[in-house]
């Protein structure tokens, strides 16, 4: 029987959290851990509910009581460093490049725009790659966020490299633990994981590391060898 993946939800929209809901709660491998609509609430949500994916709005509240906006590039890092193995999906209508990239610098494993029929529809799919240690973008963001990279640096960096090279000589290693091979934290990992997986065009370990692998930029496999 296969592991169950928890998901937490925290959206200010009761009606947006009932849609991820019914479209979550269809598949047997998904359980909702907790529904919250304030970010103050989202710290005691995750002590007291294990869990293995936050969808997260980029714009909801701190309180009832105090209607600014909830810190979340603060947030993001710090819940990353108390729970390794989180993986946060923001979901925003925003799509603006500075925050698609705040977003994912900060630690997120994807970001996706709330238009986006295709990622609503199949949003289990795209919890469960997420939750396996994918990444996941709507197109747009992708477009918006892979132009970025390709303008700053398309060659993947010393870093990166090491970590797909890690990768591929530890296949079942966790984030958590490759970030103690690396002797850095657990996002920095993330970070430059989904970096990579993007300037390789991928969304996963396996594909970037046979991508990684094609190019040669790390040592093939004996297979691939003449």
């Amino acid at each position: 029987m296969k592991k169950k993946t928890f998901v937490t939800i925290l959206d200010d929209h009761q009606s947006i959290i009932d849609g991820y809901v019914f479209r979550l709660s269809a598949n047997p491998q998904i359980e909702i851990a907790a529904t919250i609509n304030f970010g103050e609430e989202l710290e005691p949500a995750l002590a007291a509910h294990p869990t293995d994916v936050l969808l997260l709005d980029v714009n909801v509240p701190v309180s009832a009581e105090n209607q600014n906006q909830y810190p979340i590039l603060h947030v993001i890092p710090k819940l990353l460093q108390i729970y390794t193995e989180l993986n946060i999906l923001v979901i925003s209508m925003y799509a603006e490049r500075g925050l698609i990239r705040a977003v994912m610098d900060a630690g997120a494993s994807g970001y996706i725009l709330k238009d986006d029929q295709t990622s609503a529809r199949d949003l289990a799919s795209v919890v469960l790659s997420v939750a396996g240690g994918g990444i996941y973008f709507s197109q747009k963001a992708h477009q918006i966020y892979h132009a970025h990279l390709t303008k700053e640096n398309i060659i993947l960096s010393t870093r990166q490299l090491e970590a797909l090279s890690l990768c591929e000589a530890y296949p079942n290693c966790t984030t958590a633990e490759l970030a103690d091979r690396m002797s850095v934290s657990h996002s920095t990992v993330r970070n430059l994981l989904s970096a990579a997986y993007m300037k390789l065009g991928v969304n996963n370990r396996a594909a970037a590391i046979a991508r990684a692998q094609q190019m040669g930029l790390i040592t093939p496999s004996p297979q691939s060898m003449p």
